[in-house]
C-alpha cells in the first residue's frame, strides 16, 4: 500500500449561514484528540449578505495566509460552508491543494428556505439558482478530490432534505433529526475521521485543471452553463478524454 496516499493532512472547517468557526467546537476537539491540525475561519458577513463567491474569496485568502504555498489540505464545509468550498474549489483553484473534500448537510441543488431572504448569499442557494447551476455544470472535476457528502433526511433547512445528495463521490446518510447536530452528534464526528482517512487520489490530468476550470464571477464568466460552453468552444480546449 502506498503510505503516502495515507498522510493526514491539516484540516480547515467552513461554517454556514449565521454561525462562526465556533460552531465546530466539539468536532474540532474530537479530530484534534485524534491527531489532526485543526483550523477554522470566521465568513463575515455571515448572513447572506454578500454572495458565497466573495465569501469564497476569505477562503481563498485564509488559506494562502496559513498555509505554505506547497501544503495540502483537506476541507469540511458546514451547510452554506460547504457551498463557499465548492466555490473555491472549483472556481479559485482550490482545486490544485484540496485532498479530501466533506460537505456536511449542505445544499448542492438549493435549499427552498432559502426563499424567505433578498439577500445576495441566499437568492444563491435557492434551487435553480444561476449560481448553483453554474456550480453543478461542471462538478465533475470534484471527481479529482476525495469527496464525500454527510446528510440527514430529516433536515429542515435543506429542503428538500436530498438537495445535499451529488452524483459523485461518496455519500453518507444518518438519520440525526435537526440541522446544527450534524456538527455535534457522535456517528456525524465518526464519519467525518473516517473521510479524512480516505487514501489521496493522485491524478496526473491536474495539470490540465487550468484548461477547463471556468473563471470566477466577474472574471469573464457570466455564470451561465450556456456561455461556458460557447466560451470553451471558442477557446478550443483540447480536454483529455478522462475529463470529457
Amino acid at each position: 500500500m502506498n503510505t503516502k496516499n495515507q498522510q493526514r493532512n491539516p484540516v480547515l472547517l467552513v461554517h454556514g449561514i449565521d454561525d462562526t468557526g465556533a460552531v465546530f467546537y466539539r468536532m474540532a476537539d474530537y479530530l484534534k484528540q485524534k491527531g489532526w491540525s485543526v483550523y477554522a475561519l470566521n465568513l463575515v458577513p455571515n448572513n447572506g449578505e454578500v454572495g458565497l463567491d466573495e465569501l469564497a474569496k476569505q477562503l481563498a485568502n485564509y488559506v494562502a495566509a496559513t498555509f505554505a504555498p506547497e501544503q495540502p489540505l483537506d476541507l469540511v464545509g458546514f451547510s452554506m460552508g460547504g457551498i463557499v468550498s465548492r466555490y473555491y474549489i472549483q472556481r479559485l483553484e482550490g482545486i490544485k491543494r484540496v485532498q479530501r473534500f466533506i460537505t456536511i448537510s449542505s445544499p448542492h441543488k438549493g435549499t427552498v428556505v432559502a426563499y424567505g431572504s433578498q439577500r445576495p448569499g441566499c437568492v444563491q442557494m435557492r434551487p435553480e439558482s444561476i449560481f448553483l447551476k453554474d456550480l453543478n455544470s461542471d462538478a465533475a472535476m470534484l471527481k479529482q478530490l476525495d469527496f464525500t457528502s454527510i446528510w440527514t433526511p430529516y433536515d429542515l433547512m435543506i429542503v428538500p432534505a436530498n438537495s445535499s445528495q451529488m452524483s459523485i463521490g461518496r455519500e453518507v446518510i444518518v438519520p440525526v433529526a435537526l440541522h446544527p447536530w450534524m456538527l455535534t452528534d457522535s456517528r456525524i464526528l465518526a464519519a467525518v475521521a473516517e473521510a479524512l482517512t480516505k487514501p489521496i487520489k493522485s491524478y496526473p490530468q491536474f495539470e490540465h485543471i487550468r484548461n477547463f476550470q471556468k473563471l470566477p464571477l466577474g472574471g469573464g464568466n457570466t455564470s451561465t452553463p450556456s456561455s461556458y460552453k460557447r466560451d470553451l468552444l471558442k477557446r478550443k480546449f483540447d480536454v483529455p478524454k478522462e475529463n470529457q
